[in-house]
C-alpha cells in the first residue's frame, strides 16, 4: 500500500491550481501522514508563541488526484484507519472560538496521548480519533483549509472518523483530494476554537461515483445517514443540510415530502460540527434502522 509522508507535499487551500503530489487510482487504498493543524511546530508549553509562523495553519498532506473522477461524479472515501501521534495540543486565545472575548491570554497546554487516553491535567479523557479537515478542491480559485464549504474543507465534524464514508462534489478533473488537522478528540461545536490537535496518519480508500451529484458532502456509517452543509450561520446551515437529507428522503423513498419531513422530526437530529472557522457546519442525521424498515437507501 502506498504511503504519503506529510513532508511529500502540503498545502494550505483547496485550489485546482495545486499540481498533485500523487495519482491514485479508482480504488486504490493508501495512508496519508499529516502534520498537526500548527505544522507541529508546538513542542511544549513553555515555549514562546511568538515564534509560531501563524500562516502555516491547517496544513493538509496533497493534493491526491484520483484517477476517472470528473465535474459532475462525486468522490467516495471510505476511512479505514486513523493512527495518532502521542502528542497532542490545545490553544485558546483572546477572540478565538465562542469565549474568546472572556480570554486574556493566549495558552497553551499540551498533552499525551497514550493507551487510547489523553491526559488532561489530572484528568483521563478517551480518544475519539477524527479528521477536520478533508476534502476536494473547488471549481476554481481557493479556500483556505481553515474554511469548510461543499468540498469539504475544516469540517470539524466528529463523525469523519473510523469507518466513515465520505461523498464529496468532484469540481475539477480529478478531484484533487486532501485531509489533515486529525484531533485525538473533539466535542460538538470546537468551542475554544481547537481539539486535542495531533499528527498522525490515515488509511483511505477512494472510489469514483459516475454521474453522482451532490451540493454539500454526505457522511455514512453503519448506524447513520447523515448530510453536512456548511454557511455562514449555524441556521443557514441547518436549513441547507435539513432540505438536501428530507429531500433525498422523499425522492429514494415513496413517501411524501411533507412525510418526509415529519419522519425526519420523529426521529432524525440536527446537530452542530464546530461554531468558530469563517462558515458555520452542522450535519442532519438519520437513523438507518428506519431506512432498513423502508427497504432503501439514500444514495443512488
Amino acid at each position: 500500500m502506498k504511503i504519503l509522508q506529510k513532508t511529500e507535499g502540503k498545502i494550505y487551500s483547496f485550489s485546482p491550481e495545486h499540481d498533485p503530489i500523487y495519482r491514485a487510482k479508482d480504488g486504490e487504498s493508501l495512508t496519508i501522514e499529516t502534520f498537526d493543524c500548527f505544522t507541529d511546530q508546538i513542542k511544549s508549553e513553555k515555549q514562546p508563541l511568538a515564534d509560531l509562523d501563524w500562516d502555516k495553519i491547517n496544513p493538509a498532506t496533497g493534493p491526491i488526484y484520483v484517477e476517472g473522477a470528473e465535474p459532475g461524479d462525486a468522490l467516495k472515501v471510505t476511512i479505514l484507519a486513523i493512527e495518532t501521534d502521542v502528542l497532542g495540543v490545545m490553544m485558546v486565545g483572546p477572540g478565538l472560538g465562542t469565549l474568546g472575548e472572556q480570554v486574556e491570554d493566549m495558552k497553551v497546554k499540551v498533552m499525551h496521548v497514550r493507551h487510547g487516553r489523553v491526559l488532561f491535567n489530572q484528568l483521563s479523557l478517551p480518544v475519539r480519533k477524527m479528521i477536520g479537515v478533508i476534502g476536494v478542491a473547488p471549481a476554481a480559485g481557493e479556500v483556505n483549509c481553515g474554511t469548510p464549504g461543499p468540498h469539504g474543507g475544516n469540517m470539524d465534524n466528529k463523525m469523519v472518523a473510523e469507518g466513515a464514508t465520505l461523498y464529496f462534489p468532484v469540481q475539477t478533473p480529478g478531484a484533487l483530494f486532501a485531509l489533515g488537522d486529525l484531533h485525538a478528540a473533539m466535542g460538538d461545536g470546537e468551542v475554544s476554537v481547537s481539539g486535542v490537535e495531533v499528527a498522525g496518519s490515515v488509511t483511505v480508500k477512494l472510489e469514483v461515483i459516475k454521474g453522482m451529484r451532490l451540493e454539500q458532502p454526505i457522511l455514512e456509517n453503519g448506524r447513520y445517514f447523515t448530510q453536512i452543509a456548511s454557511a455562514e450561520t449555524l441556521d443557514e446551515a441547518a436549513k441547507i443540510a435539513t432540505d438536501l437529507l428530507v429531500n433525498r428522503i422523499a425522492t429514494y423513498t415513496n413517501l411524501k415530502f411533507e412525510d418526509a419531513l415529519m419522519l425526519m422530526s420523529a426521529v432524525g437530529n440536527v446537530e452542530i460540527c464546530q461554531m468558530v472557522d469563517p462558515l458555520m457546519t452542522v450535519r442532519a442525521v438519520f437513523p438507518k434502522s428506519i431506512l432498513d424498515q423502508l427497504e432503501t437507501t439514500l444514495l443512488p
